[in-house]
Order: structure tokens, then sequence, then C-alpha cells
């Protein structure tokens, strides 16, 4: 009997030491957090995930951009997760998304992982750049924008608090900025026939609006702040009154003036990021006539407030509580109109879809990019890799995967 006493505490010392060697190593891979769970992750993605750069990068799809673009972009573990010892707890494969979340089961001892997959257009994870994203998801609605009278694109960034969806749109503003002038200035060039790039630069001028939505208020950040309001006029077009329009001559100008209304934006501290975007941001790109001023074409590049869960704003005073309802309430109205965008739906009615644009400012502001039949959107949801973010990823995930449903089903 003491022998098999001491074979155990052999055993118990000599798996301390292997579990004690194993966090190092870890910590020297910068992801620092329970062995054991991380462990079992190791063990998943050792099955389930191809060798090679293919695990972490977007899925090879058609060139074609659908009508609705759902894409996913998972971020690299932060220095405030390591230091709280969150380990990675997410997975990118081709165009798919799995979240490994931390369980224990019911004796409080076993440890365990629940796994929730869900598909996408794309799937972008820790490896992909912002370039990588622009040139599978944006790229497409700039040449669709640039050669269709009329077209419609927007980009919706969403994403928990912290997930870096203000950093993605930020890089994806400045490619914007760049493709937009040399394809237009290009047509001219090169000579392009006009059935092939219906605008370009002899005959469009570019102009640009921002502004921001906030706690119900709608402000022009490139007009010092000043309150708009929404209209809807008799013929059933929304009116923003008082926005201001500013023409940009060039690519350097066009980008000073994004920069300007980045900076005004509304940020909080809150107990997930200290420096939380409070406020929905619209960037709108307008493409207009230079006979008549006529808009020819718009792309609004959108970045959302972050969006929390209850437990996130506990802590938080009236103020700030009530700045996550109303995000979270146009979150809900934002999710039902691109919902009705789905070819299917506007068929069966004959073209006249139901759009709820009337559920929040911000649909209301947007609603000619959801009624239009000429509308295409992307949206890129971004994720946090931390196993704390674990419940809110799944969150985002299932956001993102409703708003496909319909045409994921079809």
């Amino acid at each position: 009997m003491e022998d098999e006493r001491q074979a155990r505490r052999r055993a118990y010392q000599e798996r301390k030491l292997e579990r004690a060697e194993e966090e190092q190593r870890n910590l020297a891979l910068g992801n620092p957090g329970d062995v054991d769970f991380i462990g079992l992750v190791r063990a998943w993605r050792q099955e389930n995930v191809p060798t090679g750069p293919a695990q972490s990068m977007a899925s090879e799809t058609s060139t074609e951009q659908p009508k609705i673009c759902i894409c996913v972009r998972k971020r690299p573990i932060s220095e405030k997760e390591k230091s709280k010892l969150d380990h990675d707890s997410i997975t990118c494969i081709s165009n798919s998304v799995w979240i490994h979340a931390a369980k224990l089961r019911v004796d409080g001892i076993t440890k365990y992982l629940d796994h929730s997959n869900f598909n996408f257009d794309h799937a972008f994870g820790e490896n992909s750049s912002t370039e990588d994203i622009y040139q599978k998801t944006v790229m497409p609605l700039v040449d669709y924008v640039l050669t269709t009278s009329g077209g419609r694109a927007t980009v919706f960034a969403y994403g928990q608090t912290g997930s870096g969806k203000t950093f993605t749109m930020g890089g994806i503003q400045r490619m914007v900025v760049e493709d937009l002038f040399m394809l237009m200035e290009g047509a001219d060039d090169y000579g392009k026939d006009e059935d092939d790039f219906i605008l370009r630069s002899s005959k469009t001028y570019v102009s640009v609006s921002f502004f921001e939505l906030y706690g119900g208020k709608v402000v022009d950040l490139l007009n010092e702040k000043r309150r708009l309001q929404i209209y809807e006029d008799g013929k059933g077009e929304v009116v923003v009154s008082g926005l201001e329009e500013f023409e940009a001559q060039d690519a350097d100008q066009l980008f000073q003036l994004m920069e300007r209304g980045n900076a005004l934006r509304t940020t909080h501290a809150t107990d997930a990021n200290d420096t939380s975007s409070r406020s929905h941001s619209v960037c709108q790109i307008n493409l207009r006539s230079k006979n008549n001023s006529k808009l020819m074409g718009k792309l609004s590049l959108v970045d959302l407030a972050g969006s929390e869960r209850g437990v996130d704003t506990k802590s938080n005073n009236r103020l700030r509580r009530a700045e996550s309802a109303e995000i979270n309430k146009s979150l809900l109205a934002l999710k039902e109109c691109i919902r009705a965008l789905d070819t299917t739906t506007r068929n069966q009615n004959n073209g006249a879809a139901h759009v709820p644009y009337r559920g929040s400012k911000l649909t209301m502001v947007l609603k000619d990019c959801f009624t239009s039949k000429l509308a295409k959107t992307t949206m890129i949801a971004t994720v946090s890799p931390g196993a704390s973010s674990a419940d809110h990823s799944i969150n985002t995930l299932r956001y993102a995967d409703r708003i496909k449903e319909k045409k994921v089903r079809r």
C-alpha cells in the first residue's frame, strides 16, 4: 500500500511538472490561460484543421458579389487578454467559424469544450489582413457602384466592443478612397466603353457626408457637430435636413475629410473597452454628375456602435445603460432590414418586399440602401478570440447568421 501511495505521489509530481512546462510553452507562444482547456483546443485543431495557410484564410468563391455578403473576422489575441490569462477559443477554417467554449461538467471538476459552428461567405482568421478582407468583400462593391447607374452599396462593421471593427473599417476606408479615384481616372486614361464604366472622373465628381447617430440624435461630424433632423417627404424619400456634403478633388482630400469625421466620433469607457464607440457612424461617398449634380451612385461605410450584453453594463451609470439599450434596439432593426434585401422575398412579393426601415433612425437614413433594387450589402462581423468573450462571440455570429439565414437556405 505504501508503494502505491509513493507511486501516486510521483505521478502527481510528474504531472505537475509537465503542466508547469506546458504553461511556459503556452506563454512563449502568446497563448496563456488554463492549460487543460488550451490542450483540448489544440487537440481539436490537430484533428480537424488542415495544415497550411488555408486554415486562416477565406475560401475561394465566385467572383460575383452576392446581394448580401456576410463575413467574419477574428482578430489576434490582445495583450489585455493575455494579462487576464485568457486563451484563444476561436478557429477559422475556410468559410466556417468554430467557437470552443470552456465548460465544466456537473461534478465541477471535469473540463470539456462546447463547440459551436457557423458558416458564412468568408471567414478570416488572425493571420488575415484588412487588405484580404477588402479584396474579397468590399472591392467588388466599389466596382459595382462605378459600373451600375444608381447603384447603392453599403458596408457594415458589426461586433462586440473591443473586437476590432473600428480598426477594420479604418483600413477599408483608406483602400476605398485609393481605389475609387484610381478606377475613375483609369476609365478616362484607358478609354473604357460607356457601357463598361458609367462613372468616370471627366463626368462625375465625388462628395462625402459624415454623420453619427448617438442616443437618438443625429449630428453632422463634418459641420461642427450640428444637430440634424430626419424627415420623410411626400414622395417617400428620407431627407436628412442640414447635412452638408463636401466635394473631394482627389484621394488625399477625401481621406482627410473621413479622418476628421472619425476623430470626432463619440466614445466612452465601458467595462469591456476603454474607448468604446458609442455611436453609429455613417460615411456616405456620393458620386454625382458634373452636369446636374444628380446622384449616380452611393457607397455607405457604416461603423456600428459596439454591441454589449446586459452583464457588460451592470456597473455602468444610467446614461451608459440607456446608450446600450438604444444601440441594441437599432441593431435589431438593422438586422430585419438587411434580411428584407433577400431576392427570394422580393420575387415572392412581385418586387414589393416590406422593409421595416422605420424601426430606427439608423435604418431610416439608410432607407435607399435597403429599398433600392440596385442595393448590395456587405457585413463584416468581428469577434474577439478570448475564451471570456465566447458567449458574446456566439451572439455576434448568431446575429450575422440570422441575417444570412434566408439566402443560405434557398
